[in-house]
């Protein structure tokens, strides 16, 4: 692949669907949104890759979010890695790139060196979609089951939407010719399309922890269609999934050509972050001068910094508030 080729399927995710199988699904790779994620923090690796991981998932499961609404993924637990969260902003109009952003919330001294899931141990994975001003946001949670992420993605959709969902992920640092090391990402997600009534099959959840599992919503036909694309996409590889040999729609035909794969307009993302003075001023806007004061520091400032960029806002607190005797 030239260049020009590589530099055209990074930061896109690409929408596809398999008309003899009723399976929709994406096609992700990330180079220069990974980058800006990870450089903003200096992350030991193992929570860089479960960011990494985390990052993919935003951008796979977020391209079907509407012009200017948000979608965030989160992970809480109770281990070493307390936090993970994710925003997807969708486009302002159309053609326009959407923005993600990730961090990640840790404690460097409870960290081991056992495998990425064990730093997460128990608690929950969670969507978040906030469809504008006026509207109520809706959120979705599940415990966190699994090896990996990934696999945790499958079980909320699964257990919150009735959704048979598959992915197939592959990230790492990349040390490609001529380019200096850094974080690269690509991977394939599989969505049976919804039916009216997923529970009529009336099978018992035979996933872990009691949760449904993707097999658990389809039988006769669909359950022969879900199983066949799985069975294909299991013989992709990490190259053909990060590339950038391989364009992804030629890794489409390559894995699905049976299927009659078709593919959809692709969708530019960047790193982006909407940090800005005007929004710490908005939100300090709800304090009295008095409760400001007590937010100052020694210097006589008030400062605040952005978890997902590392902004640094350094505000005069006389501009900051509302006068009153705010609370005791």
């Amino acid at each position: 692949m030239t260049l020009g080729n590589k530099l055209a399927w990074d930061d896109t995710v690409l929408p596809f669907q398999l008309d003899n199988a009723d399976i929709r699904g994406r096609v992700a790779r990330l180079d220069g949104v990974l980058d800006g994620v990870l450089k903003q923090h200096d992350y030991p690796p193992v929570v860089e890759a479960l960011v990494a991981e985390m990052t993919l998932l935003t951008a796979l499961i977020g391209q079907t979010v509407k012009l200017r609404w948000k979608l965030s993924l989160q992970v809480q637990s109770n281990g070493p890695v307390k936090m993970i969260a994710t925003d997807y902003y969708g486009p302002n109009e159309e053609g326009e790139p959407a923005r993600i952003r990730a961090y990640a919330n840790y404690d460097a001294d409870a960290l081991t060196d056992g495998p990425a899931m064990e730093q997460i141990g128990k608690g929950y994975f969670a969507i978040l979609i906030d469809q504008g001003k006026g509207m109520t946001p809706y959120q979705g949670l599940t415990p966190l089951v699994g090896p990996t992420l990934a696999t945790a993605a499958e079980a909320y959709f699964a257990q919150s939407e009735q959704l048979p969902t598959r992915f197939s992920l592959s990230f790492g640092k990349s040390t490609e010719p001529g380019v200096g090391e850094h974080w690269r990402a690509g991977g394939v997600m599989l969505q049976h399309m919804p039916k009216a009534s997923p529970f009529a099959k009336g099978t018992e959840a035979t996933g872990a922890e009691g949760l449904l599992h993707a097999r658990d919503l389809v039988d006769g036909d669909d359950y022969e269609n879900w199983n066949r694309a799985n069975i294909l996409l299991d013989t992709v590889d990490d190259l053909e999934l990060i590339g950038p040999s391989v364009q992804p729609t030629d890794l489409l035909v390559r894995l699905f050509h049976e299927e009659a794969p078709r593919v959809f307009d692709s969708q530019p993302v960047r790193f982006g972050c909407t940090c800005s003075e005007e929004r710490v001023r908005q939100t300090m806007s709800i304090y009295s001068q008095k409760d400001i004061a007590k937010m100052t520091n020694d210097e006589g400032r008030l400062t605040a910094d952005c978890q997902f960029c590392g902004a640094h806002y350094d505000l005069d607190p006389a501009t900051l508030g509302f006068e009153g005797t705010g609370n005791e």
